[in-house]
């Protein structure tokens, strides 16, 4: 028996593909869950006993590409047909030390040279990636020790919830901090966020969900929560 940690459809244009991470790896399903397409386990090395193994962290990116997040910190890049089960492990990603929490793709009209995914991390550290026949790093923002639990990339923003119940807003082209906002009052567990509205929605374990609207202000370019 394993523990199943995450479930996602992803939708890809030529295909919806249903994504189970576990403590064993890697399972994708046709949408409806019929039909097993294919199964990536994970390696289990020799490590104590305190360590986990575990696959989290779902996001379909690039029109042709889905990735997952492991304990090891590493982003497993799945190159996946427009049928059929041929689907390969096309790249790993290895920039992160801690194990993957959460992963996002952008989900709106990103800017130039922001990207189009960002990795999260147990430590708080975020990379942001433009992805291709091969993924380049574009930036790295560090971690404060913080858990960033979840995230979300709309219009060349970064939302990152953690542990402290604070929601952060980055740019992601450069980086740059551009707003932060005690949300709750204990840890976030999961941010989602819609595309055409810009509205964040925010669930914690105070018991509370919030629902935000974010947007940028077209004559100065902040970013207003």
């Amino acid at each position: 028996p394993c523990v199943s940690l995450q479930a996602a459809w992803c939708e890809l244009p030529s295909r919806v593909l249903l994504v189970l991470t576990s403590q064993r790896g890697v399972q994708m399903y046709e949408a409806d869950g019929s039909t097993m397409v294919f199964w990536h386990a994970l390696d289990v090395p020799e490590l104590p006993a305190a360590h986990s193994v575990f696959a989290r962290g779902i996001a379909a990116v690039g029109g042709r590409f889905i990735c997952v997040g492991t304990s090891f910190g590493a982003v497993l890049v799945f190159d996946i047909p427009p049928k059929g089960t041929n689907v390969t492990l096309s790249e790993v990603l290895e920039q992160h030390r801690d194990p993957i929490t959460d992963i996002a793709a952008e989900r709106g009209q990103a800017p130039d040279g922001s990207g189009d995914l960002v990795t999260a991390d147990d430590s708080g550290t975020l990379c942001l990636w433009s992805s291709g026949e091969e993924f380049t790093l574009l930036g790295k923002i560090p971690g404060s020790g913080c858990t960033c639990s979840s995230v979300a990339l709309w219009n060349g923003i970064v939302a990152a919830g953690y542990g402290d119940g604070q929601i952060r807003l980055w740019e992601a082209g450069s980086g740059r901090i551009r707003a932060q906002v005690s949300a709750h009052a204990r840890w976030i567990y999961a941010l989602d966020l819609a595309p055409l509205t810009g509205k964040l929605l925010s669930g914690a374990e105070d018991s509370f969900v919030h629902v935000w609207k974010l947007s940028r202000n077209p004559d100065t370019d902040d970013i207003e929560v």
